[in-house]
C-alpha cells in the first residue's frame, strides 16, 4: 500500500488525533493544526486522514450505527446542524467546535426534471443542484471547511486564486470570520456575477495579467513567502468540504448507490474529493458498491481528458479557452488525486465541445432549472455516453450542477438578445402599452408551443 492509499488511520496511527494532514508523495504526518498549505518535506500535497468513526468506548461504528448519527444531526431535527456539510463532522473535521464558519451551506436538492432527462436520453438522470449554495456554488462547502480551519490555527489572512466561484466564496466566508481576504483573478477573464460578490463582500480583488494557472503559481508563491493561509482546492480541507456533496446524495438516495456520477472538471478538485468520498463511505459499509464517476472537461480546456486516453502516462497541459469559465483551467492542481479516484470507479473521463455545453444549458435553464455554462457540461456529458452507449436504459446517473444560473449572466445576456444566429433564443419583446399587443404575444407562444 504506498503512502496515499490509506483510507482510514489504525488505532496505533492515530496517536490520540481523530485525524491527521498526511503528504501524499512521501506520507510525512502533520497534526490536524498545522497550518502548512504543502508538505513542509518535500512540498507535496496534503490529504487529510481521519480515524474510523467510533462510539464512546472507543469501539468502532458500525455503518448502521453511523447513518443514524447523520441522520440525528440533520437540519430538519432538533439537534441537527442547520449544515448539510457539518451534519457529516465525524468524516470532515472532527472536534472544529466553536470555530465552525457557517452560513449554512450544503442540504441541496437532488431534482427529477423530465424535459433534462429527455434532451440527455436517460431516464434515471437525477440533478444534483449546488447553485443551491449560499454563494451560488459547490465551493461554499470547502470553503466553510477551510475558514474553519484557518480561524483554528489563527490565521492572520486568506487567499485564492480563482475564475470566480471560489472568490465568491472565500470573500464571504472571510467576511463572516473576520479575516482579511485577498483573491487572486484573471484580468478581463470573470464573469460579472462573480466580480460582484467578490466585491460586495469586501475581499482585496487583485486581476493579475495571466491565465488561472498563472494565478494559482503566484498565490502559492505569495502563500509561501508572507504567510498567507492558501484556500484552492488543493488544501486538503477544501476538499473534506467538497466531498459531502457525495455523502449527501448518498443520504437523499437511502444509501443506495446510483451507477454513475458525472461532473464538470476543471482543477479536479471535485473529481479527487468525489473519489475520497466514495472510497471511504465504501471501507466503512455505507454503500455496497462505488459508482463509477464521469469527468467532463470543455473541448477547449480538457487535459485531463487527453491524459485519460493515453492511460494517464503523460500529465497534459493547454492553453484554456472555453465559455464554460469556471473550467477554464489548463494545469489542473488536483491531477494525481483525480486520477486515483478514477481508476479506483472504473471511471471516465470526456470532453464536450462549448457548442454541445451550450446546447445542454438551454435544455436545463428551459427546465426551470438553469445554471452557470459549466453546469452543463455535466447533462452533455451524459447526453454523450448515451449515444456512445455507455449509459444504458435503467441506469440510474446523477449529473451534479456546480454553480446558479446567475452566475454568467453575460453569456445569458449575449445568448438570448445579442446573437442573430442562435436559433433557441428567448429574445425580448418590445410592445406598445395594449391589451392587444399582451394578446398577440400569448397567441404567438401557442403557435409556437404547437
Amino acid at each position: 500500500m504506498g503512502v496515499s492509499d490509506t483510507v482510514f488511520l489504525s488505532a496505533h496511527e492515530a496517536l490520540g488525533h481523530a485525524c491527521i494532514q498526511r503528504c501524499d508523495a512521501c506520507g510525512h504526518d502533520l497534526s490536524p493544526l498545522d497550518p502548512s498549505p504543502e508538505c513542509p518535506s518535500c512540498g507535496g500535497l496534503l490529504a487529510i486522514i481521519h480515524r474510523a468513526p467510533v462510539d464512546v468506548m472507543g469501539a468502532p461504528l458500525s455503518a448502521k450505527a453511523i447513518q443514524h448519527g447523520f441522520m440525528q444531526h440533520c437540519c430538519a431535527l432538533p439537534m441537527g446542524h442547520p449544515s448539510g456539510v457539518w451534519r457529516f463532522e465525524s468524516l470532515v473535521m472532527p472536534g472544529a467546535g466553536d470555530a465552525i464558519t457557517s452560513h449554512p451551506e450544503g442540504n441541496t436538492p437532488l431534482m427529477a426534471r423530465r424535459r433534462v432527462s429527455e434532451y440527455a436520453g436517460c431516464d434515471g438522470l437525477l440533478l444534483k443542484h449546488e447553485g443551491y449554495n449560499p454563494t451560488g456554488s459547490f465551493k461554499d462547502r470547502g470553503m466553510t471547511v477551510g475558514t474553519t480551519q484557518a480561524v483554528r490555527t489563527g490565521a492572520t489572512a486568506v487567499a485564492c486564486a480563482s475564475t470566480g466561484n471560489t472568490s465568491a466564496a472565500l470573500a464571504s466566508y472571510a467576511a463572516q470570520a473576520g479575516i482579511p481576504g485577498l483573491v487572486f483573478v484573471p484580468a478581463g477573464k470573470v464573469a460579472l456575477g462573480k466580480m460582484a460578490q467578490t466585491l460586495a463582500y469586501g475581499a482585496k480583488t487583485l486581476l493579475v495579467r495571466g491565465d488561472f494557472d498563472a494565478c494559482l503559481k503566484l498565490v502559492q508563491e505569495a502563500s509561501r513567502e508572507l504567510g498567507i493561509y492558501l484556500l484552492n482546492s488543493i488544501n486538503p480541507w477544501r476538499v473534506e468540504g467538497q466531498k459531502t456533496i457525495v455523502l449527501e446524495l448518498l443520504q437523499q438516495l437511502g444509501w443506495d448507490a446510483p451507477d454513475f456520477i458525472v461532473l464538470p472538471a476543471g482543477n479536479l478538485g471535485n473529481t479527487a474529493a468525489f473519489g475520497k468520498a466514495l472510497r471511504e463511505a465504501h471501507a466503512l459499509g455505507l454503500i455496497s458498491r462505488i459508482p463509477r464517476l464521469v469527468s467532463v472537461q470543455a473541448a477547449g480546456a480538457a487535459p485531463f481528458a487527453m491524459g485519460f486516453r493515453d492511460g494517464f502516462i503523460t500529465r497534459h497541459t493547454v492553453q484554456a479557452e472555453t465559455i464554460a469559465t469556471a473550467i477554464r483551467i489548463g494545469d489542473p492542481a488536483s491531477w494525481d488525486r483525480a486520477v486515483r479516484a478514477i481508476r479506483e470507479t472504473n471511471g471516465l473521463v470526456i470532453s464536450c465541445t462549448d457548442d454541445e455545453i451550450v446546447d445542454a444549458k438551454v435544455a436545463i435553464d428551459a427546465a426551470g432549472v438553469g445554471c452557470e455554462p459549466a453546469s452543463a457540461a455535466s447533462v452533455a456529458g451524459v447526453q454523450q455516453l448515451v449515444r456512445d452507449g455507455v449509459i444504458r436504459d435503467g441506469d440510474r446517473v446523477v449529473a451534479v450542477l456546480t454553480g446558479h444560473v446567475l452566475k454568467d449572466p453575460g453569456m445569458l445576456v449575449e445568448l438570448h438578445q445579442q446573437r442573430p444566429d442562435f436559433a433557441k433564443a428567448n429574445r425580448p419583446i418590445e410592445i406598445d402599452a395594449s391589451v392587444q399587443a399582451v394578446a398577440d404575444v400569448i397567441a404567438g407562444s401557442r403557435t409556437e408551443a404547437a
